[in-house]
């Protein structure tokens, strides 16, 4: 799946953008998000969320004057349901409860959208912290995600990635591994 090589520079903005995530998710939400030591590698194939249903919060990327390209984070669901918790404004209790669906309601999909439009904010101000001032970052919307199934998202096969792997927590809960699929950066 993947071509163990691994660049400063990638990892770099791999990092980057999952800590622009994780703060500013986590100040909106009104819980920290501690993250772990991520890694980074180069992929030729999108790659899967093992053991669990996934959210694929769906992000495209723009550099001026370049074609459309795109990316991803994958969360698992109990996660993701976490934060839409959050963000409504759920009680801990209710959130913890909440954890355990496998589907959603209505009002909690919504909000998957507002944190997918977070999402983005955020890897665009990342790119921008990270000297890529010309790279813009938009929501495309979020998908569920079977376990061990590939996010889509336009992509040709065979075309380098990306793939950053990290754990983090949302507050007291236990840790998450989230999944950030990019393309490199020029």
């Amino acid at each position: 799946m993947s071509n163990a090589v691994r660049t400063s520079s990638h990892l770099d903005v791999v990092r980057g953008v999952l800590r622009r995530i994780a703060t500013d998710v986590g100040t909106i939400l009104g819980h920290s998000i501690a993250l772990g030591d991520a890694r980074c590698e180069r992929a030729l194939a999108r790659p899967a969320g093992e053991g669990a249903i996934h959210i694929s919060f769906k992000l495209a990327l723009r550099r001026a004057g370049a074609e459309e390209t795109h990316g991803c984070l994958l969360l698992p669901l109990h996660e993701a349901i976490t934060w839409a918790g959050f963000l409504l404004m759920l009680s801990e209790e209710t959130v913890a409860a909440r954890r355990e669906d496998t589907t959603l309601e209505p009002e909690a999909k919504h909000a998957l959208l507002e944190i997918g439009n977070l999402i983005a904010g955020a890897t665009h101000t990342a790119l921008s912290e990270l000297g890529l001032p010309g790279w813009r970052a938009v929501s495309r919307g979020c998908q569920g995600v079977r376990a061990g199934v590939r996010p889509a998202f336009p992509y040709v096969e065979g075309s380098e990635l990306l793939v950053g792997h990290v754990e983090a927590s949302t507050g007291a809960l236990p840790a998450a591994r989230w999944i950030l699929v990019l393309p490199p950066p020029a």
